[in-house]
């Protein structure tokens, strides 16, 4: 029988090893804390500790036990675990996932060793160096400093590792952001109720003392609907409470308002949110304006069925979800099993492949039916590497040429489906050139009846509790 210490080390393992060999992500394997911050910290640092590894040995081991010294030497050097605790419980590890013989030794060899030596020695090269420490790869680097210049490259490769701000969406239709906090903290932080009510009514500094700011002083509320999570405080234990069972939070960061906020949204609006999953944006437009008829649609019908979920906790009734491919909005398969008389006409119709909530004209284009689009596209991630870290290991010069060209074919194709004077959104979770400013260019130039409305938002540049997100609204001239 394993002990606890032993089973959550095991755990991060074999999650790892699952990441290295099938791409599968971290943060969706259900760790404990512990467990998740290990893995998510060795993923984080991954070629830095890989580096840390060849300069200790002369031939590099197999992959279980490169990862269990990874796990290692960041339990060491990056954790609060004792020396002895990381060397004794890796050794351990390393037999009971029964790897070959000599591989205990091995392992323990190696920790002392690097109990010994301490960190190795960077590369004195400035764009390799930049790749080791944060453990990104070269290639990525090479491309930030030929975008950004050396010094802003590097911060950003150091803004990788860094562990992201967690933030409470508040659902204003069944709380408000003052009940919340007293609920959550008298709860998890046994703070007084009365002082709680008193940071929240100061209108002096619009801040809880109750709350960590960040480096600039900013407020640890945003918008009158999000609440920064306090560091140290276990996510976990939140999302246990029975206020997120109910729907009177979900977790997202403040960078979703910024890109909504430009859709300029008006009561009874008609609103397409076309690549929808994991449907935290539509749940905002939809909280923020019950008037709204949302359609939420993916590609992926295991992904809109997973946003019925959030939708049901949430008490949302003006969100429709079908499973809608944006390249090429064909009839939409629903997941409701009672389908509008009009729906069904459409489906049993044998000339129109199409669904009626995006007709087509006579030329076989989509006639304009929606007052706003939000286009939230696939993208390489590079503005949530810090939340997303596994994301950085894909990223190819190829891959971010293969998604733009994706991005670009999204925006012509939804943008049919705008109203003349409709505003729709093109925003991505990157703030590459590539997927944003250059794809939105192409389109306009190719487009010349839409217009882009005002400038590109970029949150996570203004404010570093933010995503890297970055949105453009565009407009269907009339």
């Amino acid at each position: 029988m394993l002990e606890d210490s032993l089973i959550e080390r095991m755990d991060a393992y074999r999650v790892l090893l699952l990441w290295q060999k099938e791409g599968t992500f971290i943060k969706e394997s259900g760790l404990s804390p512990f467990a998740m911050e290990l893995a998510l910290g060795v993923c984080r640092r991954h070629l830095y500790l890989q580096y840390f590894i060849k300069s200790l040995v002369k031939k590099k081991p197999s992959l279980e036990v490169c990862t269990i010294l990874e796990m290692g030497f960041f339990q060491m050097f990056f954790m609060e675990v004792p020396d002895h605790a990381a060397v004794s419980t890796s050794v351990e590890l390393s037999k009971a996932a029964n790897l070959q013989e000599g591989s205990a030794r091995l392992v323990n060899a190696v920790l002392h060793a690097a109990r010994r030596s301490g960190l190795p020695q960077l590369p004195p090269q400035r764009v390799r160096r930049v790749s080791v420490e944060n453990s990104v790869p070269e290639s990525l680097v090479r491309r930030w400093f030929d975008i950004y210049g050396a010094d802003r490259a590097e911060a950003l490769a150091k803004a990788t590792l860094e562990r992201p701000s967690e933030w409470l969406r508040v659902n204003l239709q069944k709380t408000t952001v003052e009940s919340l906090v007293t609920k959550l903290f008298v709860t998890l932080e046994g703070c007084n109720p009365d002082r709680v009510q008193e940071a929240l009514a100061s209108e002096s500094s619009k801040r809880s003392d109750l709350m960590p700011q960040s480096a600039e002083g900013a407020t640890s509320y945003l918008y009158d609907r999000y609440i920064q999570v306090p560091e140290g405080a276990k996510l976990k234990s939140i999302l246990e409470l029975e206020s997120f069972a109910n729907g009177e939070f979900s977790l997202q960061n403040p960078a979703a308002y910024e890109v909504v906020k430009l859709l300029d949204l008006k009561p009874g609006q008609k609103v397409w949110d076309a690549c929808a999953a994991p449907g935290g944006k539509s749940a905002l437009m939809a909280e923020m304006e019950p008037t709204l008829d949302i359609l939420a649609s993916d590609v992926s019908e295991f992904r809109v069925e997973k946003m019925q979920d959030l939708l049901d906790r949430l008490g949302l009734v003006n969100v429709h979800l079908e499973c809608i491919d944006a390249l090429s909005p064909q009839l939409p398969v629903t997941l409701e099993e009672q389908r509008s008389d009009r729906v069904q006409e459409a489906l049993a119709s044998e000339s129109s492949k199409r669904s009626d909530l995006i007709p087509q004209s006579t030329e076989g284009a989509t006639s304009n039916l929606f007052d706003r689009i939000l286009l939230d596209v696939p993208c390489s991630n590079m503005g949530v590497i810090a939340r997303r870290p596994e994301s950085k290991y894909r990223i190819t010069p190829e891959s971010v040429k293969e998604l733009a060209e994706l991005q670009s074919r999204l925006l012509a194709s939804a943008s049919q489906a705008l109203k003349v004077g409709g505003i729709l959104v093109y925003a991505t979770c990157s703030p590459d050139p590539m997927e944003t400013t250059q794809v939105v260019n192409r389109f306009v130039k190719e487009h010349p009846e839409f217009e882009k409305v005002g400038e590109p938002v970029y949150p996570g540049a203004e404010d570093s509790r933010l995503d890297g997100f970055f949105a453009q609204a565009l407009r269907r001239k009339g």
